[in-house]
């Protein structure tokens, strides 16, 4: 494993902030295939730092001991917003910039806009793929997922169909995606899977486990890891979900969401999944009810909520 800072900047007090890139070359040094793996590009989206991790140990061993079976080059940059890391923001700090909305684009010459732009410019020359690992908000939990543009879904629907991950939401285009990594990536032909799991400011290792062994599978499918050098893995057949297959519920009233319910359930129409009650009169404000049959696979983590608030999300059975 090669360990090399792309990014390096002193900060105000006189250390440094470095995005690091872990490499693990192809064994002949003839890589047939380069991916990429990046998390932290909010920085407290600690679960893709997790599944970072559980590569780097994972991989780190089979180097050790089946160098030979690195048939293709591997990096791994498992920070990539160091500054909103070590404060556990989303942002970088001091601008409040997102890093995940500046690729591509000129937006000036702050700290953070630099380092996201040596780090797109670093990924460009090191990827034929991509894999770029989130969580969702404070707010919300979510199943793991992976989430694809519909411009992009004929290329990655079959490679994220690999990933073991419970869903593939296709997405209608939308302006904000414009100035994202997995958008840009994609965009200059390098098939990238922008995956959500988990929430923010927590690890949820039931749901980061299979994501490690979708990856593991990933990595041999695309003939990065030699296929032959373990049992192949079984992968999950993820459901892939269209706009119209996707029903929510939002709060009606202001209150303290209690849910008796939980992500992964199979969910009844009218089903109750939770109950907003009012803290200070002692009252039940709403009885939140499954609104179809289906995948419970968004559920408000957050108890404090206010009108309009998102609470579920509901995969519909088929027959829905």
């Amino acid at each position: 494993m090669k360990t090399e800072a792309i990014v390096s900047i002193k900060n105000a007090l006189g250390g440094r902030l470095e995005i690091v890139r872990q490499s693990f070359p192809a064994h002949n040094g003839k890589p047939t295939k380069r991916i990429s793996f990046v998390a932290g590009l909010h920085g407290d989206e600690l679960a893709g730092l997790y599944l970072c991790h559980r590569l780097i140990h994972a991989l780190r061993e089979l180097e050790d001991t089946r160098p030979e079976v690195f048939l293709g080059e591997i990096n791994i940059y498992p920070a990539a917003n160091p500054a909103g890391v070590h404060s556990a923001n989303r942002l970088w700090p001091y601008y409040g910039l997102d890093m995940n909305r500046v690729i591509g684009q000129e937006n000036g010459h702050t700290v953070g806009t630099r380092a996201a732009s040596l780090l797109y410019k670093d990924l460009l020359n090191n990827s034929e793929y991509a894999v770029d690992i989130h969580a969702s908000n404070l707010h919300l939990l979510e199943l793991p997922q992976i989430r694809v543009i519909e411009e992009f879904a004929v290329d990655l629907l079959p490679l994220a169909s690999e990933a073991n991950a419970d869903l593939i939401w296709v997405h209608p285009m939308a302006g904000l995606f414009e100035s994202t990594l997995g958008y840009n990536l994609n965009q200059e032909k390098i098939p990238t899977l922008v995956i959500e799991t988990g929430i923010c400011q927590r690890i949820h290792t039931h749901l980061i486990d299979p994501l490690f062994e979708g990856m593991m599978h990933y990595l041999r499918h695309l003939g990065i890891l030699d296929a032959n050098y373990l049992s192949p893995e079984s992968v999950r057949s993820p459901r892939v979900l269209y706009p119209k297959q996707v029903m929510q519920t939002t709060a009606k009233h202001s209150g303290l969401f209690v849910s008796s319910a939980h992500p992964g359930e199979s969910v009844q129409q009218g089903q109750l999944l939770g109950q907003i009650v009012d803290v200070v009169e002692g009252d039940v404000l709403e009885n939140v009810t499954a609104p179809a049959a289906g995948l419970l696979f968004t559920l408000r983590e957050h108890p404090l909520v206010h009108a309009g608030a998102l609470l579920v999300r509901i995969a519909l059975d088929p027959e829905s």
